[in-house]
């Protein structure tokens, strides 16, 4: 089993939003590996990076990624900072894995100064957001089959538009 598409991007990119629109218009079961992290330990992402610290996030992240991937066979929806493990990427170098790119001024604006996202806490969340990005964009773009912009166009748009890429690469046999 696999799925028919995995989808990674930083934070505010739309994973969440873009994957279910995906799902639904593709007729598949939609799987977030945040929620499967958060499932796992009985609480928040921000509480497990607080009382258990990132480390132990990225380990159970890496495990609910490899789980999922072996396990979905619809849209799956990583976690902003999924690909910094080198096994992670290794596994989606077979996979056909959208990459949501959003850039920074549209990134912060979308993400605020939300609790949720604890990398971005802090005193100057744009510099943070911007560090993450530079560290990212390559990591992203290694794993990428397939990019799309997503700061001006809506996500009815975003996600037409995968459809169409997706549908066509199948006809023509790609992953």
């Amino acid at each position: 089993m696999s799925p028919v598409a995995v989808v990674v991007g930083p934070p505010g990119a739309g994973k969440t939003t873009i994957g279910e629109g995906l799902a639904a218009a593709l007729g598949v079961p939609f799987r977030d590996t945040d929620a499967d992290v958060e499932a796992n330990h009985g609480k928040a992402i921000s509480e497990i990076f607080t009382e258990d610290g990132e480390d132990v996030f990225r380990a159970s992240e890496a495990r609910a990624v490899a789980t999922a991937l072996d396990e979905h066979d619809g849209v799956l929806a990583l976690g902003g900072g999924a690909i910094l493990a080198d096994a992670t990427r290794a596994l989606l170098a077979s996979q056909t894995v959208v990459f949501l790119n959003v850039g920074l001024a549209e990134g912060v604006r979308r993400t605020g100064l939300s609790t949720a996202r604890p990398l971005l806490a802090g005193v100057n969340p744009r510099a943070r957001f911007k560090e993450l990005l530079d560290q990212r964009l390559p990591l992203y773009r290694e794993v990428a089959t397939i990019e799309v912009g997503t700061d001006t166009a809506t996500p009815e748009q975003i996600i037409d538009t995968l459809v169409t890429t997706l549908t066509s690469r199948t006809v023509q046999g790609e992953p």
